[in-house]
């Protein structure tokens, strides 16, 4: 038994590696006789970025169905079968039932309110698509945040249909490479309108055309010669679009959230085998969690690096990498932390910020590009590495110490795992955090006005944005502020951190959702309902902290120290 507690950690890192690793070295292949791994690596042109034809089939199919496959009664079909049997043949297409749609009362309008279930064809909706169009426009006339859910339903509605519409007429992508490097990408519809002979357009169309007509080997065979075609054209982006659709088929950022949540499970086990007073079994535990971590840490690590190469930008580009990246430094300054303190809380309040940060991503990219074009106002690899990359690590930091602040309450109260070292040495953590944190998110505040004055002639204009970065720092300094001044103590200072997530949510997201100021960009209204919830929890957190430490059941009182006896006396 003690060989199996040593040597687990090791057991349980090696592992982690061989899921991890298979995964990285071996994507998925589509067991087909048409040549599907080959076709979706083809780069295309849409919203002003080259990509693979997987990525416009997974993100469209996406937006529209809310997932990457289809299920239907003759197996599953891949987001690239789907696409290509929408260019290739609509008449069956159409009835596939892709489009979902969860609000009642759209489902009154098209006529299908009787239906149980949730996703519908084109053909279903073609009928009621003049109804739908113009209960869009009115819709479009509201401002984004005072649309109700019926409005916000029906224009998502409106712009799958025109997605799907696109797709299905060549509209886009544009699918014809440019000749050269430096020029545009065409239109195929377009190209084979105005010269029927064009060489590029007539290679693809009759790759097309061998699916159409049921010919495998036809379809393989000029499909080789159009790859051939178009490593002759724009070789380095198709280096890149190959390497894209294996990032999509490793999906790096699940790997690491499914090690993230072993790892927090294995610290729960750690920490409960120190309550049961089992210490070998507890640092075997612990240690695996931290091996789990680590592995998770480098597949992150290797993720972003590949939106880097990918996009040619910083790792912080929008909303969903800034979650990724607001995960990635918070692993990171756990496990820094875990060093120092051997509880095994850094480790935990890693995987914890880590998974919830990529569940966050996931719900962000669930909608469209999560590498689409750059707004113009942000096209600044300087500031994108400087400003954004800096403030962001204020968010991790910030994060981190409010979610200390939240294990010290939980362990406080309903464990007697905190006594008065473990307890001061918590404390000693989160305030350390939230130092770190205040220069980072001061520098980075600072850069970022530096950045306004050069984008827009002022360094300051109380943008929403812009306030909430400040909050981020008043609040700190105010937590620092009051520790100096001795004015709050170990709870105080734990209860006003564990409000700094609140602060920094609304910053992150809360600021997003106003739809106003020259940040809006950014704009988003579909987590005002988990912003609120998360929100509730942290004033739960705070509520619970708030419970006199008398009934707490850690106890944080001087160890009592003997009396010295008495000196003898000496006769």
């Amino acid at each position: 038994m003690k060989k199996l507690q040593q040597l687990l950690p090791w057991i349980v890192l090696v592992l982690s590696i061989v899921y991890a690793g298979q995964k990285l070295a071996r994507p998925e292949k589509i067991d087909s006789p048409y040549d599907f791994n080959t076709f979706r690596q083809i780069p295309v042109s849409a919203h002003g970025r080259t990509k693979p034809l997987d990525t416009v089939a997974r993100n469209s199919l996406m937006n529209i169905s809310g997932r990457q496959s289809i299920q239907t009664d003759d197996g599953n079909i891949t987001a690239i079968e789907w696409y290509i049997e929408l260019i290739t043949n609509p008449e069956r297409s159409v009835k596939r039932e892709v489009f979902r749609i969860d609000h009642p009362d759209v489902l009154v309008v098209i006529g299908l309110e009787n239906e149980q279930r949730i996703r519908f064809s084109f053909d279903e909706l073609r009928a009621a698509g003049n109804e739908i169009n113009e209960q869009a426009m009115l819709a479009s006339k509201v401002k984004a945040k005072a649309r109700d859910p019926f409005q916000r339903a029906i224009l998502v509605l409106n712009q799958r249909m025109m997605i799907f519409s696109e797709l299905s007429q060549l509209v886009r992508p544009y699918l014809v490479p440019p000749l050269t490097t430096g020029d545009d990408w065409r239109s195929f519809v377009s190209v084979l309108n105005e010269n029927p002979s064009d060489a590029d357009a007539r290679a693809l169309l009759s790759v097309l055309q061998a699916f159409r007509n049921n010919e495998p080997e036809t379809f393989n065979a000029r499909l080789g010669e159009f790859k051939e075609l178009v490593d002759s054209h724009i070789s380095y982006d198709a280096r890149k679009s190959r390497y894209e659709v294996i990032f999509n088929q490793v999906q790096p950022f699940i790997i690491a959230s499914t090690l993230l949540l072993l790892a927090f499970l294995f610290g729960c086990f750690g920490m409960l085998s120190t309550q049961l007073t089992k210490p070998d079994w507890s640092r075997s535990l612990l240690g695996s969690m931290t091996a789990m971590i680590w592995v998770a840490f480098v597949v992150m690590t290797i993720g972003l690096a590949s939106r880097v190469y990918l996009q040619g930008r910083p790792p912080i580009t929008n909303l969903y990498s800034s979650a990724v990246f607001t995960g990635w430094g918070s692993i990171l300054i756990g496990l820094i932390i875990d060093r120092q303190m051997k509880l095994g809380l850094g480790g935990i309040m890693a995987s914890v910020i880590g998974f919830s940060t990529l569940i966050v991503a996931h719900n962000l990219g669930s909608s469209g590009d999560t590498m689409e074009m750059m707004q113009a106002v942000l096209d600044s690899n300087f500031w994108l590495t400087t400003h954004v990359v800096v403030i962001t690590i204020g968010y991790s930091a910030t994060f981190f110490a409010g979610f200390m602040g939240i294990a010290y309450v939980l362990l406080g109260v309903f464990t007697k795992m905190l006594d008065r070292e473990h307890g001061k040495s918590m404390a000693k953590m989160i305030y350390g955090v939230i130092c770190f944190a205040t220069v980072t998110s001061f520098v980075g505040t600072v850069l970022g006005g530096i950045w306004a004055d050069q984008s827009w002639g002022r360094f300051w204009g109380w943008d929403a944005k812009e306030n909430g970065a400040a909050l981020i720092v008043l609040w700190n300094l105010l937590i620092l502020h009051a520790r100096w001044g001795g004015m709050i103590r170990d709870r105080g200072l734990v209860q006003l951190a564990i409000f700094g997530n609140i602060v920094t949510a609304w910053s992150w997201f809360g600021t997003n959702m106003l739809g106003v100021g020259l940040h809006s960009y950014g704009f988003t209204n579909s987590a005002i309902f988990w912003l609120s919830v998360f929100v509730i929890s942290q004033l739960a957190m705070m509520s619970i902290g708030m419970i006199p430490m008398a009934l707490w059941r850690s106890k944080f009182s001087k160890p009592t120290v003997a009396p010295k006896p008495a000196p003898e006396s000496v006769e």
